[in-house]
């Protein structure tokens, strides 16, 4: 029987990527790094912070890794204002809504992001669980969030599904357990399913995320 819906954020819920990728550029500009669409899907995309800038910065210290993310997340958050959601994802939300199907958020975003990009789509009150990077020891690929996510929905790995639009975040919705959706937003199929996406669907429309959703709620 499912019970909920668990979805990543960035590239999940609102396709986010372009207003990061210009936040990363600006603030990386001053070290003399250029933050083009190659780096940003090979080194930044379904990252956390912490391993994003040891990465690209590894000459400086962790207290400025700490810096520079702070000010990226506060670039972000004063570019990102005028965010709409994932085409379909309303439509969704509100076919949950009405079977009593409850909705979590699972992000390596910190709570200052993920509260203001909920804010800016008008979703904040549809989440029953929200789950940051601040609230877990580990952020994803490990299968952590998800698996708090879980523990605090009260429910089993197969009475939920899992949206992902990043390696990372797929590797951690299966090493939880989930049935999980890639969303291609930044990829391709092939990627998404290389990484272990049990489907893969463009926006919430697709008749593949439908005709999977009927066949549970009749289970």
């Amino acid at each position: 029987m499912l019970k909920a819906l668990i979805f990543d954020m960035d590239g999940t819920l609102v396709h986010s990527d372009p207003v990061h990728l210009e936040a990363f550029a600006e603030i990386l500009a001053p070290e003399g790094i250029v933050i083009d669409e190659e780096l940003y899907r090979s080194s930044i995309i379904g990252h956390t912070n912490e391993a994003i800038f040891a990465a690209l910065l590894p000459h400086l210290p962790v207290e400025e890794h700490e810096a520079y993310a702070d000010r990226k997340e506060a670039a972000f958050r004063r570019l990102a204002q005028a965010l709409k959601p994932l085409d379909g994802l309303l439509d969704l939300l509100d076919w949950a809504d009405a079977r009593g199907i409850r909705i979590a958020l699972v992000t390596n975003a910190p709570l200052l992001n993920a509260t203001h990009i909920l804010d800016v789509l008008g979703i904040t009150d549809r989440f029953a669980i929200k789950i940051t990077i601040d609230q877990v020891a580990r952020g994803k690929p490990d299968p952590l969030p998800y698996l708090t996510a879980l523990e605090r929905l009260g429910i089993a790995a197969d009475e939920a599904i899992a949206f992902e639009d990043s390696p990372s975040g797929m590797r951690a919705a299966k090493g939880a357990g989930l049935y999980s959706f890639g969303v291609l937003t930044g990829l391709s199929a092939e990627d998404m399913r290389a990484v272990g996406a049990d489907d893969v669907i463009e926006t919430f429309h697709d008749r593949a995320l439908w005709q999977l959703l009927e066949r549970r709620i009749a289970a």
